[in-house]
């Protein structure tokens, strides 16, 4: 029986060092991230430039979509077959080094390199001192509003406040030509996250002083009790529960939402698949005492521990960071520019959409960075799609903070 269990595992060690084998001394493989069907051609024309540039070094990238990244990433770790670089969710870093297998790239940094940054998005993958990611892509959230459907409804200008809003999607909603005053997505990524927006506007933070879970407090209840109300009330679309975050933005496109809250990437789609949509940008609404926050988001590329051609891939990652191919990649895909000289370009600079999102910087919150964050998200998102479909606000939250809680304590 053992000498059985040592030939099953010497197979497939042998498998492993097979697959190793297969890469090329100066091949760099790279995982990516799809953000938008621009994300696989720009990377190609990076593989064409870099390999053109850098003889001897090929470059393999493959692109996975988000709802299955983090699962391959996973799978592919435990096996061994990890790619030399990947793009991560920046909030999933924490536990890729607890479990030892992200590299410091502190080694490779030099001065002027980091001097690219803008502070803000390279911060989030400093961990003990350590710098374990460069920030690929960085957005923030802001509300569009559709400027046809509000002079319909004879409403001035975007709502300040949530009562404002729930003011204002009443008016849409009588409007009666099949319009739904606000976009809620109740399902799938950032489905906490939406609910966020209207906790951190009563003043609630996603984590207490104490690290404990902030879904207990009267502020998260009075937020779930908002939306709850706008749901029950007709105000937003209906089957909140069945819409992710994509669905919205295409009910959004089709000027059939007043309001939404998201990302920057969502006025390039707008260019692209509706350039006749008249619409605007602004904050998101505060909430009674004047508070109010945006998501900061960022997304690291990493370099694994186990990679075998690290100097390679690292010339990869300061290819990937000059201004250059930082504005190709950004602009493209429509986010906020993480390189400071990127961000000094007309485009953003006369970019009235941009600007807006930027404004908002100073009341970013990023996802909290503690071990299970991942757990925790998916934890409020499970409840908060109970309360659409008609849950009890206070026992459902008391429930999910009672289960965030468990797994912040481990």
């Amino acid at each position: 029986m053992k000498l059985a269990k040592w030939t099953v595992g010497l197979m497939a060690g042998m498998s492993l060092l097979a697959l190793a084998a297969q890469a090329d001394a100066g091949e760099v493989r790279v995982t990516v991230a799809e953000y938008s069907a621009k994300t696989g051609p720009y990377f190609e024309a990076v593989k064409k430039e870099f390999e053109a540039a850098n003889p001897g070094i090929t470059v393999k990238f493959e692109v996975v979509p988000w709802d299955v990244l983090l699962q391959k990433l996973t799978t592919d770790i435990t096996a061994g077959t990890n790619a030399d670089l990947s793009i991560i969710g920046t909030r999933w870093l924490i536990d890729f080094v607890q479990q030892d297998v992200a590299e410091a790239l502190d080694g490779y940094i030099k001065p002027d390199f980091k001097d690219r940054f803008i502070d803000t998005f390279l911060s989030p993958s400093i961990m003990e001192g350590k710098t374990y990611g460069l920030p690929i892509a960085a957005s923030a959230r802001a509300m569009y509003y559709n400027k046809e459907l509000f002079e319909k409804a004879g409403i001035a200008n975007p709502p300040a406040t949530w009562t404002e809003l729930q003011e204002d999607a009443r008016k849409i909603k009588a409007l009666g030509t099949g319009t739904f005053g606000f976009g809620l997505q109740g399902k799938e990524i950032e489905t906490d996250v939406y609910y966020y927006y209207a906790m951190w506007s009563q003043g609630t933070e996603i984590l207490n002083k104490d690290g404990t879970s902030g879904l207990g407090t009267p502020g998260a209840l009075e937020a779930a009790k908002l939306y709850k109300s706008m749901i029950d009330e007709g105000l937003t679309e209906p089957g909140v529960t069945s819409n992710n975050r994509e669905d919205v933005q295409n009910l959004f496109k089709q000027g059939k939402v007043g309001m939404m809250i998201t990302a920057p990437f969502l006025s390039n789609q707008i260019k692209d698949e509706a350039p006749n949509l008249k619409y605007g940008v602004a904050a998101i609404p505060a909430g009674p005492t004047g508070a109010r926050g945006t998501y900061g988001v960022t997304d690291s590329i990493i370099m694994f521990k186990n990679s075998k051609n690290k100097d390679e891939a690292w010339k990869l990652l300061d290819f990937l960071f000059t201004t250059e191919q930082r504005a190709k990649f950004t602009q493209g895909e429509g986010f906020l520019p993480v390189n400071k000289e990127e961000a000094k370009m007309d485009y953003y600079v006369n970019n009235a959409d941009l600007a807006a999102f930027t404004a908002l910087l100073p009341d970013a919150r990023f996802a909290p960075v503690i071990p299970g964050w991942e757990e925790v998200a998916q934890i409020t998102s499970d409840a908060m799609q109970k309360i659409y479909l008609g849950g009890d606000p206070e026992a459902g939250l008391k429930e999910a903070a009672a289960k965030a809680n468990a797994v912040i304590k481990k």
